[in-house]
């Protein structure tokens, strides 16, 4: 018997509510409706809501001080669209610190040891928490599956996941975790057995990182105990060194809140370019503006450091995957961070850069280089119906 379920992927931020609804089935994998509700906290927030096809079925400009209001008018209007009611609720969870990695359905002792965690994710698990809360109330009775962005890197080896601190931080769960898991996992699975031996894999949205993957395997990433590190982001500054955080707070008097505030929100292509966070307005601003110019060079320098060193743990580089906002779309990023890897066999065809095909280097070149949108709603939808329903 071939019963399909109706799955409804979640994605609480601090910004945006975002949802996906899909039709899974032995048949295949449909698409029925996404939407989202943007803006919170902003004053000039948005509601939008697509059908699988994406024709525009709501879109208006709303207010949503809380997320609570965000979600409200979200539910509100999927339900004024006669959109058809889940049978099983998808999350994407950030952080699982050190015990939850796995896809796992969502009880009352889930949610107190998620609150527990709150500490290692302090922006994202609080507005995920309320997210599950506030779809149980609505529909009552639909059982919810937690999807942790931290589960993909369980496998790596402990020296990479270590950093260099005392034995008894580490004991506490202080260590390399890595994010993007589930934008990785569905980049792997779409690769499916054909996946060559050493991959890089670079998710790059406003928030960005690359993991390294060896025969399937994850060995390395560039995020660590939170989604600041690594290389620079739209607001993130990604590593720095310890002690100039340790100079911001006994030199300049910044505590936990104003550090958390440079590193997340006012660093990154912001800070360096103190025009915007949004590589495609930088880029149409570099030739005119030389800050918007230095921080997209900084921004793909990064990257290409970052590539090199993956490549090294790989022993050599098979694959490059580009994935995700800035991934699929900005070629002259992808152009600029590829120009300098010919050491690592990587030859960009430019046309094919430009037009954003599927491979765009060179037939010839001896490392493959792929665009793959990736898809972590589809990828939630199925963890969860495999976890409730037993079916993948």
């Amino acid at each position: 018997m071939n019963r399909s379920h109706i799955i409804l992927s979640f994605n609480s931020g601090s910004s945006s509510d975002k949802f996906a609804l899909h039709r899974l089935s032995t048949d295949g994998e449909k698409l029925l409706a996404e939407g989202a509700a943007e803006g919170i906290g902003l004053g000039n927030g948005r509601l939008w809501i697509r059908d699988g096809g994406a024709k525009t079925l709501s879109d208006a400009e709303r207010s949503f001080p809380r997320s609570m209001d965000a979600l409200g008018a979200l539910f509100d209007e999927m339900e004024r669209l006669r959109l058809p009611r889940p049978d099983a609720i998808g999350h994407r969870v950030v952080h699982g610190g050190p015990n939850y990695f796995d896809p796992e359905r969502v009880t009352p002792e889930l949610i107190e040891a998620l609150r527990s965690l709150i500490p290692f994710a302090p922006l994202h698990l609080p507005v995920e928490i309320e997210g599950i809360e506030a779809l149980a109330s609505r529909f009552p009775g639909v059982a919810q599956v937690v999807c942790f962005d931290t589960g993909f890197h369980r496998q790596m080896p402990e020296v990479a996941r270590r950093f260099a601190l005392p034995r008894a931080l580490w004991d506490e769960g202080i260590c390399r975790y890595g994010f993007h898991g589930i934008s990785y996992e569905y980049i792997m699975a779409t690769l499916g057995p054909a996946a060559p031996a050493r991959i890089v894999i670079a998710h790059l949205g406003n928030g960005a990182s690359m993991v390294a993957v060896q025969k399937g395997r994850p060995v390395d990433t560039t995020m660590g105990f939170t989604p600041t590190g690594g290389f620079m982001m739209g607001t993130r500054s990604g590593d720095l060194d310890p002690g100039l955080l340790v100079y911001l707070i006994n030199q300049k008097g910044y505590d936990g809140r104003r550090l958390e505030r440079v590193v997340n929100h006012e660093s990154g292509l912001l800070g360096v370019s103190a025009i915007s966070s949004d590589v495609k307005t930088l880029l149409a601003k570099r030739s005119a503006e030389p800050n918007a110019a230095l921080a997209i060079e900084m921004f793909c320098y990064q990257m290409r450091k970052q590539i090199g060193a993956l490549a090294a743990v790989l022993g050599g580089l098979d694959l490059l995957v580009f994935t995700a906002g800035i991934g699929e779309r900005a070629a002259p990023v992808r152009f600029e961070v590829c120009r300098a890897l010919e050491y690592l066999g990587i030859n960009l065809d430019r046309q094919r850069n430009e037009a954003h095909a599927d491979q765009i280097s060179a037939p010839a070149s001896p490392c493959t280089v792929r665009v793959i949108p990736t898809n972590e709603d589809l990828m939630i939808a199925r963890h969860t119906r495999r976890v409730i329903f037993g079916t993948v």
